[in-house]
């Protein structure tokens, strides 16, 4: 096999910065609690080769950059990575782009105390800001979202061959952990506003669609945020189908009218989708 070795596309950057912000501007204090990666895209292409690090932007500088920004605010996930993507793209000259990526943790007030806090079981917000020379994309999302209705959902209609043992039904259990993401047409928006509105808005879907399959809901679901928000170019899905069987209790001599469930972890189904507007 002939061809020169050339080095292909390339990041670096330092993965998973744990930073807590606490806002004291008041006696009423905020928490800010996010997972940060920076990953730096441009020429080095020396240091791969040759060993040359005299373009390479520290890891550990990336990490403290990060924490230095943070005591500005951060505002929002996706405010905070664009001023980082604009500070390193203007800073060295040699990068030319990057990916920054950032996970929210949510804190809920104690008794609505001033500076007592309890982490949430809610969903992790997760954010990315990519930029490609004058070009920058925003893209946010949220994953563990853990969602059920008891009823309102069926699957019947399906293909069967001598490997299907599967029962239709017209009355199930649907349940999944939601993983999505969305891409803003546009950087200058509210983020933190429109994460919200997303947000529920995906909620609020899933529990108004009677649904059919699993499939069903989440096209409904995508749809719905791109009916609403102009801002939304796409939206992409991903939801594993957490099934609940029905146990048989009939040896104990008792009946089951849809109450007592066996909740199976694996295998399961794993539905995903993107829905987009048809010129995007």
């Amino acid at each position: 096999m002939s061809g020169r070795i050339v080095l292909g596309p390339n990041q670096y950057g330092k993965a998973e910065c744990r930073l807590v912000k606490v806002t004291r501007d008041t006696e009423r204090h905020v928490i800010e609690d996010l997972n940060v990666t920076s990953q730096l895209r441009g020429d080095f292409e020396a240091c791969h080769t040759e060993g040359d690090n005299s373009q390479v932007v520290a890891t550990d500088t990336q990490k403290n950059t990060i924490y230095a920004f943070a005591r500005d605010g951060v505002g929002s996930p996706e405010e905070l990575l664009l001023r980082l993507g604009r500070h390193f793209t203007t800073e060295f000259a040699w990068v030319s782009g990057g990916r920054w990526a950032a996970e929210q943790y949510a804190w809920e007030r104690i008794a609505d105390g001033d500076h007592s806090f309890v982490r949430t079981g809610r969903e992790t917000r997760t954010a990315v800001v990519e930029r490609d020379g004058d070009e920058t994309t925003v893209t946010a999302g949220l994953k563990d979202c853990t969602v059920l209705k008891s009823t309102g959902s069926e699957f019947h209609g399906f293909p069967r061959d001598r490997y299907t043992t599967l029962q239709e039904t017209t009355d199930r259990i649907l349940a999944t952990s939601v993983t999505a993401s969305w891409r803003y047409a546009g950087t200058e928006l509210d983020f933190n506003a429109a994460y919200d509105g997303i947000r529920d808005l995906l909620l609020q879907t899933f529990a108004d669609v009677h649904s059919l399959a699993l499939q069903q809901t989440i096209f409904e679901m995508g749809r719905a945020v791109l009916e609403k928000y102009d801002e939304v170019v796409e939206i992409s899905l991903s939801c594993p189908n957490k099934h609940h069987f029905l146990v048989d209790l009939e040896p104990f001599g008792l009946d089951n009218p849809g109450e007592v469930f066996f909740a199976a972890d694996r295998p399961y189904g794993l539905i995903e989708a993107t829905v987009l507007r048809e010129d995007s």
